[in-house]
């Protein structure tokens, strides 16, 4: 499959230069577009055919790798830390706010229909739309920013990819909305390329809102701790208040997939 490649150093090392206090690479140029959101289903069945090819292909790497992304969908490590910002950051403006809605996330997980305890398969990790490449004639063509490879279970993988793909509102809307359309659409077409066993495929409806619990749950910290999410100011007048803006779309994505439990699993079937 088409993928951006590594390209040497001027001293021949693959790898990146350090200059003045950054870190530098150089990956080759896959001409295409990039989206922020899909905008049809025709363009949700490519994204999701083309995450099952690039499934396929890398289902016989045989890997260690070296870096390994800290709590890379460890759902249970995101909730307790954020127990723990709960208890040191109590002198926070938004605390009050925050802690509310902590509180419903807490629930909500606690109440969570699902298993931790799936297969794993080598993973993208980090399959936003903006992380998938189109050509001109809007066919999926490549997978982009591969730093966060691991082994993950698929439910978890196309769970955070769902939560992306199927919420037109974005991240920076207080109130979202799972689409079904756009989910029927990249489901099915995923399935068609890559059919799953039984197990997987009961996962997944529950993986869709387990990864929303837990981006509501990052975003939920960040607004405490204002050190990990990037702001704009623009769209709320300080770093906690644009995560806070986040964790509530999140958790309000996360509502809107369990009450549309039922028609995810007819589709899937």
């Amino acid at each position: 499959m088409p993928t951006p490649r590594l390209i040497p150093t001027d001293a021949g090392a693959l790898s990146w230069v350090d200059q003045d206090d950054r870190c530098w690479r150089a990956l080759s140029w896959v001409p295409g577009k990039s989206y922020d959101s899909l905008s049809d289903p025709q363009m949700a069945a490519e994204a999701g055919a083309l995450v099952a090819r690039w499934h396929l292909a890398t289902a016989d790497l045989d890997h260690k790798f070296v870096f390994q992304r800290p709590a890379g969908h460890d759902t249970v490590a995101h909730m307790k830390r954020l127990q723990q910002t709960l208890q040191e950051r109590q002198e926070h403006p938004l605390w009050s706010e925050i802690s509310a809605l902590a509180e419903s996330i807490f629930k909500a997980w606690d109440s969570w229909e699902g298993s931790l305890e799936m297969p794993r398969l080598l993973a993208h990790g980090d399959l936003k739309i903006s992380n998938l490449r189109f050509t001109d004639q809007g066919l999926g063509h490549c997978l982009l920013d591969l730093d966060t490879l691991a082994m993950l279970p698929l439910d978890a993988e196309l769970g955070d990819a769902w939560r992306s793909w199927c919420n037109r509102a974005g991240e920076d809307q207080e109130t979202s909305n799972f689409d079904l359309e756009l989910f029927k659409a990249s489901a099915q077409a995923y399935l068609a390329v890559r059919p799953v066993g039984a197990e997987e495929l009961e996962a997944l409806p529950g993986g869709i809102e387990r990864i929303c619990l837990e981006l509501s749950s990052r975003f939920a910290t960040d607004a405490l701790r204002e050190d990990f999410f990037g702001w704009d100011n623009k769209i709320a007048p300080s770093h906690g208040e644009h995560s806070l803006l986040r964790a509530r779309g999140q958790f309000s994505l996360a509502d809107s997939v369990r009450s549309q439990r039922l028609q995810i699993e007819g589709l899937l079937h």
